[in-house]
């Protein structure tokens, strides 16, 4: 449905969007996961027809993306970090609004707004005016938008980021059901849980750059099968990295002074592997024992922790 080849975008020195590719198939959700400033809101902008690239392709449904191609427009919903909601209009009047933009009228809009409204449990509420929700449904308005002419690509850009837990339970829940009625997800976020729950697959995108891409379970195997421990005390990196030497079944994921996070594989590896640091004269001060995440997979692969 979309395949994105080599993109780049530069501003001057500063390089966005580091030649990035990637496919997604049709009803597949495809996360792009990092933190802020590495890239995603970019790389969404440009598949969108908002910024034209410096160089690469965007081919969207056999057809090539550019800021001028209306045609492949229409097949799209864009669902941007910031809300693009008319406070003074109800909910209904802006699905309306909406999708009078996308050449749609009469009985079929009418038809459709009306299941935009049940789709994002807004049909109570549907003759209020904006100015009167709550933060969570305007995120799932602003969300309904994107999705009231029947895209066959959603673009959704931190559609969660600042609403509470409710909210964001029903959003990703619309989601899911527009990927089961056909539509292609691409979405981005910082949030490991969400991307993790939601997506069939992900990019991990850094410093407008992707580091590794796959299923859930193939990016977690980067880490290894085992255990996840992580170990903080008294100890510097050089001492660990010695420590570790002649652990065939442990690997070191991330290590700095005072921590390390280490991948132990085996039945019993986790007692044994801190039976030897103790036995090393390591002051060690706290232990954490996890199955293999995103978020270790991040750290592997960057050196640090995803921070918003």
């Amino acid at each position: 449905m979309i395949r994105v080849d080599d993109l780049k975008k530069t501003y001057g020195q500063h390089v966005a969007v580091d030649g990035i590719s990637f496919q997604a198939a049709k009803g597949e959700i495809f996360g792009l996961l990092g933190p802020n400033g590495a890239g995603k809101t970019t790389t969404i902008s440009i598949i969108s027809g908002l910024l034209e690239a410096t160089s690469g392709t965007v081919t969207v449904d056999g057809r090539t993306m550019s800021p001028t191609a209306s045609s492949v427009k229409k097949v799209m919903g864009v669902v941007p970090q910031e809300t693009a909601l008319y406070e003074e209009l109800t909910a209904r009047e802006n699905l309306r609004f909406w999708g009078g933009l996308y050449d749609m009228s009469g009985s079929r809009l009418k038809k459709r707004v009306g299941e935009v409204l049940e789709l994002i449990g807004l049909i109570d509420r549907s003759d209020d005016a904006v100015k009167t929700y709550s933060g969570g449904m305007k995120r799932r308005l602003n969300l309904g938008l994107g999705l009231v002419h029947e895209p066959r690509l959603l673009l959704l850009d931190e559609p969660t980021v600042g609403v509470d837990p409710q909210a964001r339970l029903s959003i990703l829940d619309v989601i899911r059901e527009a990927a089961r009625n056909g539509t292609t997800v691409l979405y981005t976020t910082h949030y490991m849980q969400e991307a993790e729950e939601l997506c069939q697959r992900l990019a991990i995108l850094d410093h407008g750059k992707i580091l590794a891409e796959g299923t859930v379970d193939e990016l977690k195997k980067m880490v290894g099968e085992g255990e996840i421990v992580t170990v903080r005390g008294s100890f510097t990196a050089q001492q660990m990295h010695q420590a570790l030497e002649g652990h065939p079944h442990v690997h070191a994921v991330s290590l700095e002074d005072h921590q390390a996070m280490l991948s132990v594989a085996g039945d019993g590896g986790t007692a044994r592997l801190l039976q030897d640091l103790l036995g090393q004269d390591l002051e060690v001060n706290g232990v954490n024992v996890q199955p293999p995440s995103l978020e270790q997979v991040f750290i592997k692969l960057t050196g640090r922790e995803l921070r918003d």
